[in-house]
């Protein structure tokens, strides 16, 4: 009877071993979750700020990966590639007050040297915070010391001016500029009549002052032609002259030679060795 109330106790050799394997699995899945706690992988073309819950401790991770306390610390990561930003319907006025709306065109990069103070002062939303207000900073700040006519002949120099305006402004927020373009000035339709109006009569007036030369031009190639054509006309008529006198002497004349011819053989104004040649000539014919 006494054995009939005493109980028996028997250990389970399969549930030992279950709960081995379970705390084995634990321990496992533990050691990985802390080692990916334990690793940051930053990507290519960017950095890595630590944050010691939350806190910007000033150190910077590179690419690759990179160790840091697990449950502890974290890394807020930054892009520090080219990266380009627009902005549009920009208003300003000129130095002549005339109206102008531009659209600018930057290219720019974060300050991998200071991505720390970037992410603590200012914050990753530095395009609309920082960026937009500069360049309208600029372009008000710029536009104001030309003309309207100079915003168009002197682009290249606005542009260079504005580019170093911006470099300046945003190298203090930790951002640099790498080009800077204007993409386009819009004016009021006043103003572009006018610029057209002016155009057309500058045109005008470079055509008078061409057509001019080009009359003048032609009016001394022609005295020139004329000049040498009445040169020409006179040697001819004093070659035909000269040679029907020769012709009419010739033909009057009897034969016989002058008794007294003057000097170098000449006669009258004739030379009589050409005349004498002449007439063997014609004797010769005349046989």
């Amino acid at each position: 009877m006494a054995e009939e109330g005493k109980k028996v106790f028997t250990v389970n050799p399969n549930g030992k071993k279950v709960k081995i394997i379970v705390g084995v699995c634990v321990a496992l899945l533990l050691i990985v979750a802390i080692s990916i706690a334990s690793i940051t992988i930053v990507p290519a073309g960017h950095k890595g700020v630590t944050l010691n819950m939350g806190a910007v401790t000033g150190a910077v991770m590179n690419e690759g990966i990179n160790f840091k306390i697990p449950f502890v610390q974290n890394a807020e990561i930054i892009d520090v590639r080219v990266k380009k930003y627009e902005s549009k319907d920009n208003s300003s006025a000129s130095k002549d007050l005339q109206t102008i709306k531009s659209s600018i065109a930057v290219n720019y990069r974060v300050n991998q040297d200071h991505v720390a103070d970037l992410y603590q002062k200012i914050g990753m939303s530095y395009e609309s915070t920082v960026i937009n207000p500069a360049i309208s900073e600029c372009i008000k700040s710029v536009t104001s010391r030309y003309t309207a006519e100079e915003l168009i002949t002197k682009r290249t120099e606005v542009s260079e001016e504005m580019k170093k305006f911006l470099q300046k402004k945003l190298s203090e927020k930790y951002i640099l500029v790498d080009s800077f373009n204007i993409i386009n000035f819009d004016f009021t339709d006043a103003f572009n009549t006018a610029i057209e109006e002016k155009q057309i009569a500058e045109q005008n007036a470079l055509k008078a002052k061409y057509d001019l030369e080009r009359i003048k031009t032609e009016a001394e190639q022609a005295v020139t032609k004329a000049k040498g054509e009445a040169e020409a006309m006179k040697l001819k008529n004093e070659q035909i002259s000269q040679s029907i006198i020769y012709l009419e002497f010739i033909d009057k004349w009897d034969g016989k030679m002058p008794t007294y011819y003057g000097s170098d053989n000449l006669f009258l104004g004739l030379d009589m060795n050409n005349i004498q040649s002449a007439n063997t000539g014609n004797s010769t014919k005349s046989e």
